[in-house]
C-alpha cells in the first residue's frame, strides 16, 4: 500500500514539476529575447492623448480612465498630485470629477474621514490613454446599456 502511494505521489510530482519546461517553451514575451533587467530597445514611449472630456466606460464598475496627461505627477505616501484637483475640497474650483464616496471606505466597509490607503494610489486603477495599437488581439465588446 505504501509503495502504491509512493508511486502515485511520484507520478503526480513529475506531472506537476517535470513538465513545466514544456509549457515554458510555449510562452512568448512581447519583449522578445530582451532580459527583464535590460531596457527593451523596441520600447518607444507612446504619446499621451490630449486633455478631453471624460472617457465613456465599457463595463459596470470600470474605474474611470484619466482623460488628461499625468506626466510628472507625483504620487507617494506623502503627496498625491491627483488630489489637488479631484479632492472633495478642490474639485469644483478645478472643474474636475470628485473622488467617489467608495474611496473613503476600508476593507471592512468602515467609512473614513480621508481616502482609504487602498485607494490612495490612483494610477493602480485609473490610467491615462495613449495612441497605441493593442499588444494582443482583443475581442472584448462594451456593454450595451438601455436608456429609459
Amino acid at each position: 500500500m505504501k509503495k502504491e502511494k509512493l508511486i502515485v505521489l511520484s507520478v503526480m510530482l513529475y506531472m506537476l514539476f517535470g513538465t513545466t519546461h514544456l509549457f515554458a517553451e510555449q510562452v512568448r514575451s512581447l519583449r522578445g529575447s530582451t532580459p527583464l533587467d535590460k531596457p527593451d530597445p523596441t520600447n518607444v514611449l507612446k504619446k499621451t492623448q490630449n486633455d478631453r472630456e471624460p472617457i465613456e466606460r465599457d463595463y459596470v464598475q470600470q474605474p474611470p480612465l484619466v482623460p488628461h496627461k499625468i506626466n510628472g505627477y507625483k504620487i507617494n505616501k506623502n503627496f498625491n498630485k491627483c488630489l489637488t484637483c479631484h479632492s472633495w475640497a478642490n474639485y469644483k474650483e478645478a472643474g474636475a470629477t470628485k473622488i467617489s464616496q467608495t474611496h473613503f471606505s476600508d476593507r471592512e466597509n468602515n467609512v473614513l474621514a480621508n481616502i482609504a490607503p487602498r485607494r490612495y494610489f490612483c494610477t493602480q486603477c485609473h490610467v491615462p490613454q495613449v495612441d497605441a495599437e493593442p499588444l494582443v488581439e482583443n475581442t472584448f465588446t462594451p456593454i450595451k446599456t438601455i436608456h429609459h
